[in-house]
């Protein structure tokens, strides 16, 4: 057999995707520039894979996920949180006007840099910090997407970075874990419970931002 198919997979997503926006950022992605050399011939299976560091390039399925949760329009400015290969980044840039991604390893920011640079993308501005403080310097954000479980429930910092109107997506929970998305108007903030998940923890501290899970990483 040969390698696995990009229409396939599209099609497979469009089975459950109804985000029409999102459908057409996953075909504009090329998901190759973002996998490791030794898995290039495996970069349209629906499938996380090893990218070092003990961290994942998302499954194609949980990004366009976490994306259409999102409800970009294209007028955005959206925080990613845990930015691995650069992926969801990449995914994220299609559909929202700046995007700002926070990793934790300077070494994966770099090889990120790299990947996006291959796929012609150049509207994510990367950091290197601490993921679970958010990035003060550009916030308010119209939307936050995280790709790691945070044990305490949603970070405050990340929750106080939301633009009114805004909306995070985050797996939170210290044993079941479920994917909980924010939404902030005026004041107040109302949280919604999406589903039961499993993703490594959200790793706070000096130098950290995200971990990245056997379901996603970035």
């Amino acid at each position: 057999m040969g390698a696995p198919s990009r229409d396939r997979l599209l099609a497979a997503l469009g089975e459950v995707i109804r985000d029409r926006r999102v459908m057409e950022a996953m075909a504009a992605v090329p998901r190759e520039c973002f996998v490791p050399e030794a898995h290039r011939h495996e970069a349209w299976v629906n499938a996380p894979l090893p990218i070092g560091r003990g961290q994942t390039i998302s499954q194609p399925f949980v990004v366009a996920h976490m994306c259409e949760l999102l409800e970009l329009r294209g007028d955005e400015t959206v925080l990613d949180v845990g930015t691995g290969s650069g992926y969801h980044a990449a995914v994220l840039s299609r559909l929202a006007r700046r995007v700002v991604s926070i990793e934790r390893h300077p070494s994966l920011s770099e090889w990120a840099a790299a990947n996006l640079r291959a796929a012609g993308i150049a509207e994510v501005a990367l950091v290197v910090g601490d993921g679970t403080g958010g990035h003060p310097p550009e916030a308010p954000y119209d939307a936050i997407n995280v790709a790691a479980a945070s044990a305490a429930g949603v970070p405050p910092a990340l929750e106080e970075q939301l633009a009114d109107g805004g909306r995070l997506v985050i797996p939170a929970g210290d044993g079941t874990q479920r994917l909980v998305r924010v939404r902030r108007t005026g004041d107040r903030l109302v949280r919604e419970e999406l589903g039961e998940v499993r993703f490594v923890p959200l790793v706070p501290g000096e130098g950290s931002a995200a971990g990245s899970s056997d379901a996603a990483g970035g």
